[in-house]
């Protein structure tokens, strides 16, 4: 019970903007820390290369340190990062690009600035922990409502003007890149990388689950209240087939609906809170046609939170200490004025 409350009230403080904007802030200085740390600590040191924009910025280093000069990586990501981030300004949330702006940026910090030293002297458990660090770093960025840029720009850009998506073609490129690479510095180190690519996407795929969908059959003696219910909390429809129980001989209703996957114990529990006899199935939807609402890739997950509310009170206390500040502010230099005059009339009183 004392669980549920303390993610209720989690879910009640979701619901003010000001509070997922600190949390998305939150989560990508630490998506940025952990990112340059997995580079620092077990990318560099072994060799590897990892995907995307990041690892084309450390591609671009090692080939530029065969004709004796240094790009630095964290120069590279920005070099390549905001270009691309202004291209797609106008066909992606600001907000996305903003986020994914700074956690690029926090990345580049932290690589400039931190001396993180490496750890590991084994290439293969540099492979198998920065490839789980590094798959953390950009989970916890997407999870957050924002992401850790690069081709994430480009595929959502694509994604809101055609409808379609580019991982193959994301795919196709670090197959490219991961060729150039071997064919320069070795396959050995090539292959590691391959590697080190795959448990950073398996990491990724364990953690970020808002494109998986999955299908819920509810039987219920109760259809219209658990339909009603759902459909007051959910953004999802549903259908309803008349049904008998072959044991009882009791009529019932067998209720479909499919649901992106964060959402399904969401969905069970209310379910379960109107009819505690309900029995739900729940099954993997390899693909889904026709109309499908997913919550914006700008909002933290894994709960899709309700509108804001009028009042807020996080941004009500933040204009309050605004409002402070500038009031007090405003009475220091009104106070300064003051003496100044009073001190300018006492100084015309004393000349002779």
């Amino acid at each position: 019970m004392d669980g549920r409350r303390s993610l209720r009230d989690v879910r009640h403080w979701g619901r003010y903007k000001t509070v997922r904007r600190l949390v998305t802030l939150a989560a990508v200085c630490a998506s940025g820390l952990l990112q340059a740390f997995a580079i620092k600590a077990f990318v560099a040191p072994a060799g590897l290369l990892s995907g995307g924009f990041t690892g084309l910025a450390i591609l671009i280093d090692r080939v530029a340190a065969l004709a004796g000069l240094h790009v630095p990586t964290s120069v590279g990501m920005l070099a390549l990062n905001v270009p691309v981030a202004l291209l797609c300004w106008r066909g992606i949330s600001h907000r996305f690009v903003v986020f994914s702006l700074l956690q690029v940026g926090f990345s580049c910090l932290f690589l400039a600035c931190c001396p993180f030293e490496p750890l590991l002297q084994s290439t293969v458990l540099n492979v198998l922990f920065g490839g789980v660090l590094m798959g953390t770093a950009v989970g916890l960025a997407l999870k957050s409502g924002a992401s850790s840029g690069g081709t994430d720009f480009i595929a959502l850009w694509v994604s809101n003007k055609t409808g379609r998506t580019i991982w193959e073609y994301v795919f196709a490129g670090n197959f490219l890149m991961f060729c150039a690479f071997g064919a320069l510095f070795g396959w050995e180190h090539a292959a590691y990388s391959v590697v080190f690519h795959f448990v950073m996407t398996k990491t990724l795929d364990g953690m970020y689950r808002r494109y998986r969908r999955s299908t819920l059959q509810i039987t219920t003696e109760r259809p219209d209240e658990v339909a009603g219910a759902y459909l007051r909390a959910f953004r999802h429809g549903m259908s309803r087939v008349e049904a008998r129980g072959c044991y009882s001989g009791r009529p019932m209703a067998l209720l479909t609906t499919v649901v992106s996957s964060y959402e399904v114990s969401d969905a069970v529990a209310l379910v379960r809170g109107v009819d505690p006899r309900a029995v739900v199935n729940i099954f993997t939807t390899d693909d889904f046609v026709g109309n499908f609402h997913r919550a914006p890739a700008d909002e933290p997950i894994p709960a899709e939170v309700a509108a804001t509310p009028e009042h807020d009170p996080a941004a009500a206390a933040a204009a309050l200490v605004g409002k402070t500040v500038v009031a007090q502010a405003r009475g220091e230099m009104y106070r300064k004025r003051r003496m100044f005059v009073s001190e300018k009339k006492g100084g015309a009183h004393r000349t002779p």
